[in-house]
């Protein structure tokens, strides 16, 4: 890999996964208007969440990553955006108290837009098409003119993504994220979730925790730390040319940032050692993510430790397992080792969702709530066995009462998909089923901590 960078040296290797833009005019039109854009995050935000996530790969911090398989056009409002923060921060208080870490806030929002496909088209009854690539790129209708890659879809992702951002640093700075606030919605679904029982002894010892708190004379309104929060962002870096447009020179350290959010990932099928996806990150100040799927090799890993974070600054770099329940501890344990004798100080989270797809006996893409909830079982119990620290969780998901997923605390069954699937493209847990997938890793971290 060549020793010299720039925010355009990615061009000269190779890539995959990029719409096929009919117009190239036009898309260099709207990347000079996005480049003369301000950026939506700081690189001081981006240190500032590195910095936490190194605590993370000290093992004195836990990470959640959780937000939309992919953002919508459509789906676009103050009220969805509240919603998915809302389920956010009630698995963070679940998470911070049952562990007795600090919990880092990373949201899968105001950039989440492209999806890597299979292929570049499909077959609609008689007719082959683009592929969705989600709508920063098409649309999902299944006509060719609404699957045409459209460059001033990236204009628009930026202006959503900075009102996203607006609206997020409103609601976590405004008391929207008070702990007693965030606690009371958490009482409400133990009281109200089939379930409950279950998690009733967790909610009671929270609840105890802050009524100490408040005895001792802890305000919750003049402690700026129990009444706001940092709730970063983050995105798969698909769209090269978009990352490009946004990326910024520091004027404080020297160093390039990609401004389009906190914190990037490179995805499975795009984190070959000579793609032009490895080659972009490795240059950007940003902490970055590398998913890990079953074929990875401890070498391979390594290779891309070494690529991606040659300086082994802790914090740089989450290493984002996605395996399948059946995979997950005996794929896991031999990677696990050969980082740990590398010595490379990463994050390792678990996402528990792409390995655990499947399609119902309608016809609907699911995930099985109980196939979840394994894959994360195995993934801390791998590293019980190895020594190391289950840093962190990947979810996808959404605040709305939405049917997408099977199983979690209401029992949710094939027949119930039809009801409310309103993903646009993976499926994803409904609020309540985030919040008891909260609980269940809360209990089986707990556990392992007894041990």
């Amino acid at each position: 890999m060549a020793k010299d960078w720039s925010p355009t040296s990615w061009r000269s290797f190779p890539i995959k996964q990029q719409p096929l833009w009919p117009d190239e005019a036009d898309l260099e039109r709207a990347l000079k208007q996005i480049a003369g854009y301000p950026p939506l995050v700081f690189a001081g935000e981006a240190r500032s969440l590195q910095s936490g996530l190194a605590q993370v790969a000290a093992g004195n911090a836990f990470l959640l990553q959780a937000g939309d398989c992919a953002e919508s056009f459509e789906d676009f409002s103050a009220d969805s955006i509240r919603e998915k923060l809302r389920v956010i921060l009630q698995m963070a208080i679940v998470l911070t108290y049952s562990m007795g870490v600090p919990v880092m806030k990373v949201g899968r929002l105001a950039g989440q837009f492209a999806k890597p496909r299979s292929a570049d088209f499909e077959r609609i009854g008689d007719s082959e098409i683009p592929s969705f690539r989600g709508h920063i790129v098409n649309a999902e209708g299944t006509s060719a003119a609404a699957r045409v890659p459209t460059p001033e879809r990236l204009v628009q992702a930026y202006h959503q993504s900075a009102a996203t951002l607006n609206l997020v640093r409103a609601f976590t700075k405004g008391g929207f994220a008070a702990l007693d606030r965030v606690h009371a919605w958490n009482q409400e679904f133990v009281a109200s979730s089939p379930a409950g029982r279950r998690y009733e002894q967790l909610a009671l010892e929270i609840d105890r925790a802050l009524r100490f708190m408040r005895a001792t004379g802890i305000d919750n309104e003049a402690n700026s730390n129990l009444d706001q929060v940092d709730v970063w962002t983050s995105h798969e870096a698909l769209l090269l040319s978009y990352e490009e447009a946004l990326t910024r020179r520091d004027s404080t350290t020297g160093q390039w940032y990609d401004c389009s959010a906190h914190m990037l990932w490179i995805g499975e099928r795009t984190r070959q050692l000579d793609s032009a996806h490895v080659e972009f990150l490795r240059g950007v100040g940003n902490p970055i993510g590398c998913k890990v799927g079953p074929t990875m090799t401890g070498q391979e890993l390594i290779e891309l430790c070494e690529a991606l974070n040659p300086a082994r600054i802790p914090g740089r770099l989450t290493l984002i397992t996605r395996m399948g329940a059946d995979a997950i501890e005996d794929g896991l344990r031999p990677l696990l080792r050969a980082v740990k004798d590398s010595g490379h100080p990463v994050v390792w989270a678990c996402d528990p969702m792409h390995g655990n797809t499947y399609t119902s006996a309608g016809g609907r893409k699911t995930r099985d709530f109980e196939s979840i909830v394994g894959e994360i079982t195995g993934f801390v119990q791998a590293h019980h066995a190895e020594g190391t620290w289950p840093g962190g969780i990947h979810i996808e998901l959404t605040g709305a009462a939405g049917t997408e997923c099977i199983g979690g605390s209401d029992d949710l069954i094939d027949a119930d998909l039809d009801h409310r699937s309103e993903t646009v493209c993976d499926p994803r847990l409904n609020g309540r089923q985030s919040v008891d997938l909260a609980f269940r890793t809360a209990e089986l971290i707990r556990s392992k901590q007894s041990v």
